[in-house]
């Protein structure tokens, strides 16, 4: 049997996550791609570059990027081989379990829920701004029970099943690489007037990074749920992005709700298509019945890991 690296980091990140305690003293290994995101875009995206000398230094952002936190990850992967030995892989899952968010995701989406339950609109609207970049101000109970939903639907493929797929593929420095690239994407990966050319490198690179895992946590999500298969198969298309329409097709369909839709950000609403099929209600049961979706989606990957590592 192989070193359960996989395995052992997201039992850590699970078991730990990233305490609040280390966040207020060392922040997150993430916030250093944004200071180098953040340095880059005041250099470089300036308006009175030409729109392919911003698409073109936006692909030098990346390259700059993946080089830093891959080929950073890299050196500390072979250093650990290379004094330690295989002994060492405890210590590469140690190190990757950063990477994971399984339990952030879950620890931010739960008081959604438990604010709902107990009546507090304004507070369940403020959690959820923590975890949305739509706007969240004028959102009844069962928009805020959708908008939590879909972040955790999406997140599911970001913070959890693709970093864990490209850990298991290409091992410290996969995971990295593609933490990096997704933080550029949440970033400057927009279509306003902005973003667009120099963030384009951002959104496709990741769009890339996620094809596959997107469509392995589609399915995840159906077993976990019970169903949903259909809805995920006819709906996945209808998501504005190529990968996070497969989780929340396949999260509608085993809740059996409708998800996305017309949603306003920076005040201006945008018309979305319907995910999903109209029956279930929208409320914190809603929000609590994803979460044990997520749970068990999240136990799926955890055998799927643990086998990977046996039959190697």
């Amino acid at each position: 049997m192989a070193e359960p690296v996989a395995s052992v980091a997201l039992v850590l990140d699970a078991a730990l996550g990233w305490p609040a305690w280390l966040y207020a003293r060392i922040g997150h290994p993430v916030g250093a791609f944004a200071r180098i995101i953040g340095m880059c875009e005041r250099r470089w995206n300036r308006p009175e570059r030409t729109e392919g000398g911003r698409r073109f230094l936006g692909v030098v952002t990346i390259c700059i990027l993946v080089t830093v936190a891959g080929g950073g990850a890299w050196l500390i992967q072979s250093a650990i081989h290379a004094f330690i030995g295989p002994e060492g892989w405890p210590l590469v899952a140690l190190l990757a379990c950063p990477a994971l968010a399984q339990r952030s995701l879950h620890d931010h989406v739960r008081p959604v829920a438990s604010a709902l339950t107990a009546g507090d609109l304004a507070s369940a609207r403020r959690r959820l701004a923590m975890i949305v970049g739509r706007d969240t101000g004028d959102l009844d109970e069962a928009g805020v029970a959708r908008a939590a939903i879909e972040s955790l639907a999406e997140s599911f493929c970001d913070g959890v099943a693709a970093p864990l797929f490209w850990l298991v593929v290409l091992g410290l420095p996969g995971v990295w690489a593609y933490k990096a690239v997704n933080t550029a994407d949440s970033l400057i990966g927009h279509r306003e007037e902005r973003w667009r050319a120099f963030g384009w490198a951002a959104a496709r690179t990741d769009d890339l990074l996620n094809l596959i895992p997107a469509r392995l946590a589609g399915p995840a999500i159906c077993l976990a749920g019970g169903g949903g298969w259909r809805v995920m198969v006819r709906d996945a298309g209808r998501h504005a992005s190529p990968n996070a329409g497969w989780t929340e097709a396949a999260m509608a369909g085993a809740l059996r709700l409708r998800l996305a839709g017309p949603v306003a950000y920076d005040g201006l609403l945008r018309d979305r298509a319907w995910i999903g099929d109209e029956g279930g209600a929208d409320d914190a049961a809603a929000i609590k019945h994803a979460l044990a979706i997520y749970v068990r989606a999240c136990l799926l990957l955890w055998i799927v890991a643990g086998g990977i590592a046996w039959v190697r």
